[in-house]
């Protein structure tokens, strides 16, 4: 895992999005961590559209570790509406359309 670059983690800490679980319902439990939906090129992607915030338990970390529920689509889905098309093209190599289509159809608007 590399490191979130620090102006993009001060910018997010200063962003009221990332103060509260993005999945957030009544299962949540434990802190606020920032998870990286999305690998390019084998590597995170550090933009601040591809992390959100999860609590401990929808991120499955910390006492969570094994019994969370982490849920990798549906962080991608939360990421994916937050991302514009310009962001998207930066990475040519996946079919974001394609991906966002099918997961709007698995999880709804």
């Amino acid at each position: 895992m590399t490191p979130i670059p620090k102006e993009l983690a001060d910018e997010m800490s200063n962003d009221v999005f990332y103060s509260r679980c993005a999945r957030s319902n009544s299962s949540c439990e434990g802190r606020i961590t920032w998870e990286h939906a999305f690998i390019y090129a084998g590597k995170q992607i550090q933009e601040k559209w591809s992390i959100i915030p999860l609590c401990e338990f929808h991120h499955s970390v910390c006492r969570f570790q094994d019994g969370g529920d982490l849920d990798k689509e549906q962080n991608q889905f939360i990421a994916l509406k937050r991302a514009s098309d310009e962001e998207l093209a930066k990475y040519p190599r996946k079919d974001w359309k394609q991906l966002k289509s099918y997961l709007q159809g698995k999880y709804g608007a």
